[in-house]
Formats: C-alpha cells, sequence, structure tokens
C-alpha cells in the first residue's frame, strides 16, 4: 500500500508516495477514517471507483431478470401483471427457477416482485437465493417520486425511496440498484434538480457500497443523452449508467440507437440489458441489431453483467433461452 493524506472535496484522498507495512496500513486507514468521519465524509468514498470483481467466463457473466416473468410473480404490487391462469412463483424461488431451467446464476429481482421488504422476508429471500446457488447482481427499482419535482419536498420523497431500497439491496447482498427517473406532471426533465437530488443519493450508495444505475428505459423521461450528462455533472463513481439494447428503439432508429449506446456504455460499470426485439404501442415489434450492440459494449472496455429481459412475443422462457443464446454466441 502506498500513500500520504491529503485534504479533497472536504474529504481525504491517497496519494502514491511511500511502501506501507502492513501494521502502518492499518493505523493508517484507522486514522484516515476517523478523520473523514470528523469532516462529515465518508469512509467508503475513500476507495472511490467501487471494486467488484467481474467473471470473464460468457456464462457468468449473465443474468436474468424477473420483470420478463411478471405473470408468474406472487406479490401484491404485481397484482396489475399477474396471469392466475399460469402457476405461481414467491420471488425466493425465482433464483432457482433460473439456474435448474436456464443455467443461469445471476438474478435482476425487481423491486415490486418482493412480496414484502420486512427484515424477515428479505432474509428468507436471500437464504433461499445463495441456498439454490443464485445471487442477485442487481436491484431494478421503480417509483412515482421524482427527482425533478418542482416540489423540494416531492424530491426529497424519491431520495429517500432510493435510500430505503439501496439498504435493502446492502441486504440481500446485491451491489446495485437501478433506479427509474420518473416525470411529474406538468414538468419537463430537469437536468439540475436531478443532478441535485442524484448527488445526494450517490453519496449514501456510497456509503453502503451500493452502486445506482440508470437506464434508458422511458424515452422521455430518460433519454440516453439526458442520463450521460446528468452521470457526467453528479460525478460520483458510485453512479453510473445500465445501458439498454432496445428501449431506444421503440421511438428512433438503428443508427441513433447506436450512438445512444456507445454514449452510455462510457459510463456503465456493472450491469446492460440484452433484448433482442420488444413490442411498443399497438402491438408493433421492434427489433435491434444485437450484434452490434455487444460490438459497442466491447469497444467501450465494459466488463460487467449482461442481464436478460426478454420483452419479444411469445412465452418468457423460450425468448430468455433464446437471449442467453445469442449472448453466448457473441461473448464468444
Amino acid at each position: 500500500m502506498q500513500g500520504t493524506i491529503s485534504a479533497a472535496n472536504s474529504c481525504y484522498e491517497v496519494s502514491p508516495m511511500r511502501e506501507y507495512s502492513r501494521r502502518d496500513f492499518l493505523k493508517h486507514s484507522s486514522a484516515l477514517a476517523a478523520g473523514a468521519a470528523a469532516l462529515g465524509c465518508n469512509p467508503h468514498l475513500l476507495g472511490a471507483e467501487p471494486k467488484l470483481q467481474f467473471p470473464t467466463a460468457p456464462r457468468e457473466r449473465l443474468a436474468v431478470g424477473s420483470w420478463p416473468f411478471r405473470m408468474f410473480i406472487e406479490a401484491p404490487e404485481n397484482k396489475w401483471a399477474r396471469d392466475a391462469k399460469l402457476p405461481g412463483m414467491d420471488l425466493k424461488d425465482f433464483g432457482a427457477m433460473v439456474v435448474k431451467k436456464l443455467g443461469v446464476r445471476n438474478i435482476e429481482p425487481l423491486s415490486f416482485h418482493f412480496r414484502s421488504t420486512d427484515a424477515a422476508y428479505l432474509r428468507e429471500f436471500r437464504e433461499a437465493t445463495e441456498k439454490a446457488g443464485a445471487r442477485v447482481i442487481n436491484l431494478p427499482v421503480d417509483s412515482p417520486a421524482s427527482f425533478y419535482d418542482p416540489d423540494p419536498g416531492k424530491r426529497g420523497q424519491a431520495v429517500e425511496v432510493t435510500k430505503h431500497w439501496i439498504d435493502i439491496a446492502a441486504t440481500v447482498g446485491s451491489p446495485s440498484i437501478r433506479r427509474n427517473l420518473a416525470g411529474p406532471q406538468n414538468a419537463k426533465p430537469d437536468v439540475g434538480r436531478t443532478v441535485e437530488s442524484l448527488k445526494e443519493v450517490a453519496h449514501y450508495g456510497a456509503g453502503k457500497n451500493v452502486i445506482i444505475n440508470l437506464e434508458n428505459d422511458n424515452n422521455f423521461t430518460e433519454d440516453p443523452f439526458f442520463l450521460v450528462e446528468v452521470i457526467e455533472k453528479v460525478n460520483n463513481p458510485y453512479l453510473h449508467a445500465l445501458p439498454d439494447f432496445c428501449n431506444s428503439m421503440l421511438t428512433h432508429d438503428q443508427e441513433f440507437n447506436n450512438r445512444a449506446l456507445t454514449a452510455l456504455f462510457k459510463h456503465a460499470y456493472s450491469i446492460a440489458h440484452v433484448k433482442d426485439s420488444e413490442v411498443g404501442g399497438g402491438g408493433k415489434l421492434f427489433t435491434v441489431d444485437v450484434a452490434k450492440c455487444f460490438a459497442i459494449a466491447k469497444a467501450s472496455g465494459y466488463r460487467g453483467y449482461f442481464s436478460m429481459e426478454w420483452e419479444g412475443q411469445g412465452e418468457p422462457y423460450a425468448g430468455t433461452q433464446k437471449l442467453i443464446d445469442l449472448s453466448l454466441k457473441y461473448l464468444a
């Protein structure tokens, strides 16, 4: 370990200087954390960029989201999507299903697919997931609370909701969450207010060692270039992009999608969504050049996970398997 203590941004950072013994390092770390606490700084920020160890084997880089399987999930907030004609599934059993039927060990459970968020259920969910040999690699979180609402109190609500799910992510062992950018009525997306809100969120995430991801999902409130501007202005290593292969195709063409993914992958760290198609308004099917999407990800140096999020026509098991096969082909 090399370093000396210097002041920066009201916290401490380490700059290269001399070799430390392990004992010196432990003393140095304790003093550093104490000094940071005294200044009201977050000790996790001292480590700068989160350091996740990503697998390199193609299949180990794959994940499966619960969203495509919403018609099976039994949860109070999922009643609108549940199909009573199909067998039900509690989210705690989702990991076991993915391992057994799809041969993938990483899962991405959606926030409103949790039957409960109390401590007992979260413990039960984590234990069942780990027993199945699966693990959570991201939690997509949806909430109508907006980070750029003109009302400061409502922006505060959006921040608190996000902090709550950061806590849940830490509890179930997820290294990250994906937070949607909801839009209030009669207010256009606002960079300044969004940045102000997400600075607080990213700082909190750093304290829990949980990354916050922004996805190009809603093509109005989450325009990919709006997301990039926000991420760059927040400038916190715990705020990153989550590029979705096909979402932008619903309102744009392949050329725009290529530019959008190129911009987003420059800020992606741990998670991206794989799709080959998506059903839009009126049942219209939009398709995307999957090979090009993977080429953009590779060119960016992206090393994180690819989560299968089937949105095409047909049932989700076969659709998800198709995405897995395509991903293995392009990651080979």
